[in-house]
């Protein structure tokens, strides 16, 4: 199983980023997925998650209305557009499998 992040970076507040996790070894049609974050000095949080046809979603109360998760399951591939980013946004953000397996994660900073 491989999971890989990409799409982080530094943005100012108020802007966007989408993040990407290209999956690989396992597949990844039947599974859920989920996108989790961690700033330093926190424990890793949900962000948002979904089924494994995109038919439903989740989100944590603090990005609601401003993330979107979704995946792209013939390309083997999750997202996560974040807009009207805002500093406590920054983490470093991992996806995840529905059977526990992690990718490395990727930096995303809000900063002026």
């Amino acid at each position: 199983v491989q999971l890989v992040e990409s799409g982080g970076g530094l943005v100012q507040p108020g802007g966007s980023l989408r993040l990407s996790c290209a999956a690989s070894g396992f597949s990844f049609r039947s599974y859920g997925m989920s996108w989790y974050r961690q700033a330093p000095g926190y424990e890793r949080e949900l962000v948002a998650s979904i089924s494994s046809t995109g038919g439903s979603t989740n989100y944590a109360d603090s990005v609601k209305g401003r993330f979107t998760i979704s995946r792209n399951n013939a390309r083997n591939t999750l997202y996560l557009q974040m807009n009207s980013l805002i500093p406590e946004d920054t983490a470093v953000y991992y996806c995840k499998t529905a059977a526990g397996f992690w990718g490395q994660g990727t930096q995303v900073t809000v900063s002026s």
